[in-house]
């Protein structure tokens, strides 16, 4: 996990520019019979600094893009027909031949604020023993993510930038080691989280003063069962890191000791791990790490979406 260079950003942000668009609804087809042949050219087409929502409808189809919603593509809402038959997916990760580290793996990167995606796959499908090869990137704010799935291996769901927000609801997650990561702050409601070996499911890189990272509410933590037996619930990228289950569904994958310091005894003073209400054979707060915590039901209700997402301007996304 790097940094991400100057540079690269500033060629991501000059590659796509604003093309003219056609008149009508936006539509993206691989048999031609949408107004576009590919996602990254409806978006380009879409109007720059959108005041309102700018709907893009995809259909069905396999589209191999390593596509870039930019900055300046605000307001921008993706929906596709299934998520199960939609997808959009590339194979980049760090060591390949071009030369790629964590943050320009991406097979879909958002850097635009006020994006929003519904019924639709992002998928990195470098292998197993790719390495770092990410699904989704999201740099921008108030991003909402709906009945869309994440799937890939090590390092999905890149979330990369403090200050930041985002919301999932009933999605679907799969990886192999730290796939959920980065320093924002992130709800997911109602969504599937699946394990596909021994490792860890997140790796919140908070920064220090930001108040909420990582929130799951209402999840199901499953898991491959020939491959996944010992999965921890997240360790800390960064030492304030946070990470907070509320009344989620673990499977028996999940360690009795459920957190890690990274090797780094440090870490348990300022990284903050917390369970509410844990069910399922996962669940075992007797058994957890000392310095993790157990909230009350006080301690719950201070997380509401209004709560988590304060900072900045005020946002409550719609649940």
């Amino acid at each position: 996990m790097k940094l991400l260079t100057l540079a690269a950003a500033l060629l991501t942000c000059s590659a796509h520019v604003q093309t003219s668009p056609k008149t009508g609804p936006i539509t993206v087809a691989q048999d031609g019979t949408g107004t576009y042949r590919t996602v990254q050219e409806a978006v380009d087409a879409a109007p720059n600094q959108s005041p309102t929502t700018v709907t893009i409808r995809i259909k069905k189809g396999t589209y191999r893009e390593k596509l870039v919603v930019p900055a300046a593509k605000t307001h921008l809402r993706l929906v596709g027909d299934d998520a199960a038959t939609t997808v959009i997916t590339f194979n980049d990760h760090t060591g390949d031949t071009a030369g790629h580290n964590t943050q320009t793996s991406h097979s879909v990167l958002v850097q635009a604020p006020d994006f929003a995606a519904e019924n639709l796959t992002f998928e990195n499908n470098a292998g197993y023993t790719a390495g770092q090869a990410v699904a989704l990137h999201v740099e921008g704010d108030r991003a909402t993510f709906r009945r869309c799935r994440m799937v890939g291996n090590q390092d999905v769901l890149l979330l990369a930038t403090g200050g930041t927000r985002q919301y999932f609801k009933d999605c679907y997650i799969e990886g192999t080691t730290d796939f959920i990561f980065g320093a924002s702050t992130a709800v997911f409601d109602h969504c599937t989280i699946r394990s596909k070996k021994n490792s860890f499911i997140t790796a919140a890189s908070t920064p220090a003063g930001q108040a909420f990272g990582f929130v799951f509410m209402q999840c199901k933590l499953t898991a491959d069962t020939a491959l996944a037996k010992k999965v921890n619930l997240g360790r800390p990228w960064r030492p304030n890191a946070r990470v907070v289950y509320l009344n989620t569904a673990m499977g028996a994958h999940i360690t009795p000791t459920a957190w890690d310091n990274w090797k780094n005894p440090e870490n348990e003073k300022t990284a903050y791990f917390a369970e509410y209400k844990s069910t399922g054979p996962g669940a075992n707060p007797k058994a957890r790490v000392a310095w993790s915590h157990q909230l009350t039901a006080a301690e719950a209700k201070q997380y509401t979406l209004k709560a988590i997402f304060a900072a900045g301007a005020p946002w409550v996304p719609v649940r």
